[in-house]
């Protein structure tokens, strides 16, 4: 495979990871990062660090970010040290953080205008397998687009879905976090009502995970939350933030999704609770605590 210069922006427990499989796949990173201790291993094994997004991209074939919000990768690429301001015409930027479908659309016609390219291209496994490098990535491009990208995604993931035009994988992961923490919502008030009526947890977790109920959530967060460990895979405020951003959305849609807004506020009260960091597990003691004393 060919190897190009990648410039890097955002290398908390996912870009990290991402850095590192690029690296051994030859490419040349050039690294941006709020915290500069979070980029020294990398410059140790050769990358090189920049002080701004735009001085990073300016020599680089790609741009890839991973950040925490919307604003956040507003800032890094069209803010006054953003990435627009010294990328070459022809640079393309891949977006892996989740967020608005809508403002992906605006970045991208932006960009547009200095002829860069933007892909959006969210990501789904978190931390464990960004390690493994099996990420399933869901891609919004042109299709001449997302022939450039594939490869350079391939190293990072293993099921890599071009969904559509610009947008589209936002809107993909938008689905993918409705279905998996309203499947956690579920697991939790499963392995409530397994406790509440002295049944084993775990005995209960091996009888329907080969059924219809099967899923990878149920695999991972029944365990977890069957054995009290809250310790985050994911932590809880990153899927309460994404909650918040797709309420948005669907309501900007004008559509009613009731079981996407129960389960917003039930990430509400765990995030008052101060659980945040924890893992999305700690859903089910936010069931706990509101359950009525008999």
């Amino acid at each position: 495979m060919a190897t190009y210069t990648v410039a890097f922006i955002g290398l908390g427990a996912m870009g990290g990871q991402m850095v590192r499989h690029l690296m051994a796949a030859g490419h040349r990173l050039h690294l941006y990062a709020r915290r500069p201790e979070a980029a020294a291993p990398f410059v140790e094994q050769g990358a090189k660090v920049f002080a701004t997004p735009a001085q990073a991209a300016a020599q680089a074939d790609f741009v890839v970010t991973n950040v925490t919000t919307t604003q956040d990768v507003e800032e890094v690429l069209l803010g006054a040290q953003g990435v627009v301001h010294q990328a070459r015409a022809g640079t393309i930027c891949i977006d892996h953080s989740t967020i608005s479908a809508e403002a992906t659309r605006r970045m991208a016609a932006r960009l547009a205008r200095h002829d860069i390219q933007f892909v959006d291209a969210p990501v789904s496994g978190g931390p464990t397998r960004a390690a493994d490098a099996t990420l399933s990535i869901m891609v919004g491009a042109s299709g001449d687009v997302f022939d450039k990208v594939k490869p350079l995604l391939s190293v990072l993931g293993t099921t890599i879905t071009h969904v559509g035009d610009v947008g589209a994988g936002q809107v993909a992961k938008a689905c993918n976090q409705i279905v998996q923490v309203i499947n956690i919502q579920g697991i939790a008030e499963a392995m409530l009502f397994a406790a509440r009526n002295g049944v084993d947890q775990d005995k209960v977790i091996e009888a329907i995970s080969d059924g219809l109920a099967g899923s990878r959530m149920l695999d991972m967060m029944g365990p977890k939350m069957a054995h009290r460990d809250f310790v985050a895979g994911i932590e809880a405020r990153l899927h309460d933030k994404d909650f918040s951003m797709i309420l948005d959305a669907v309501a900007d849609a004008g559509l009613s999704l009731p079981a996407l807004t129960l389960v917003k506020g039930q990430l509400s009260v765990l995030m008052e609770n101060g659980w945040g960091r924890d893992d999305t597990s700690s859903l089910l003691r936010v069931l706990e605590g509101q359950q009525q004393v008999h």
